[in-house]
């Protein structure tokens, strides 16, 4: 966990890094994808449609983080307080990251004579990317402590985690609201925010048991099996 949290990180940092400095290669990659699916986006309006509705509603970052909303709820009424404060916390220093990268890079959005949607704010890194990344990985972290060995229904939510990060960087670049790196950055940034929260949470002693616990909990299972 400890090397994701640092691979990811420092890819980001460079991904960075690259587009502050205006590097050709990365720009006139970005570019070109761009162009090729905005083209797509304006022959396809019925397709079209279903790539806003899924970046609209389904993994709008408001929609992500009504189902942490839920999740720190329902950590908060079995008296799980750690954990559900974890989650909220992570969750409020990932808009902050977000927020501020974009103030500081202040990047501009792919422009288009005929565009097929639109955004606000600056363009790096993806909100939607990092949001999506970011809860879909607490959730199945916070699920997987609690029923991964009980709940034959983990790689169905797997699979749909999975999805939901990856089709939401899809439809931010197919809809041209976003270059390919923004998203990609979205990515590896929200994934390292994660890394790091599960690490910094295990070393505060959150798996060590306690009442209300995560430990407890995962201990009480195994008795009961």
């Amino acid at each position: 966990m400890r090397s994701s949290a640092v691979v990811s990180g420092a890819l980001a940092l460079l991904l960075l890094v690259l587009v502050a400095a205006g590097w050709p290669p990365l720009l006139s990659l970005d570019r070109s994808v761009s162009e090729a699916l905005h083209e797509s986006a304006v022959a396809e309006p019925g397709f079209t449609r279903l790539n806003r509705i899924l970046t609209d509603w389904v993994w709008d970052p408001w929609t992500m983080r009504a189902l942490i909303a839920a999740a720190v709820v329902t950590l908060w009424w079995r008296r799980e307080r750690r954990p559900a404060l974890w989650l909220a916390g992570t969750s409020l220093v990932a808009a902050g990251v977000q927020q501020g990268v974009k103030a500081a890079l202040g990047r501009e959005r792919p422009s288009w004579p005929d565009p097929v949607d639109s955004a606000q704010y600056a363009a790096f890194p993806s909100g939607h990317a990092l949001t999506a990344t970011v809860s879909c990985g607490l959730l199945l972290w916070v699920l997987a402590l609690h029923w991964r060995a009980t709940w034959r229904g983990w790689s169905v939510l797997t699979v749909v985690a999975v999805v939901s990060v990856l089709g939401v960087g899809w439809t931010r670049v197919y809809l041209g609201v976003h270059w390919t790196s923004d998203v990609v950055a979205g990515w590896l940034l929200g994934w390292s925010l994660v890394a790091v929260a599960i690490i910094t949470y295990r070393r505060s002693g959150g798996n060590r048991g306690g009442e209300g616990g995560l430990g407890s909990d995962r201990r009480r299972m195994g008795e009961t099996h």
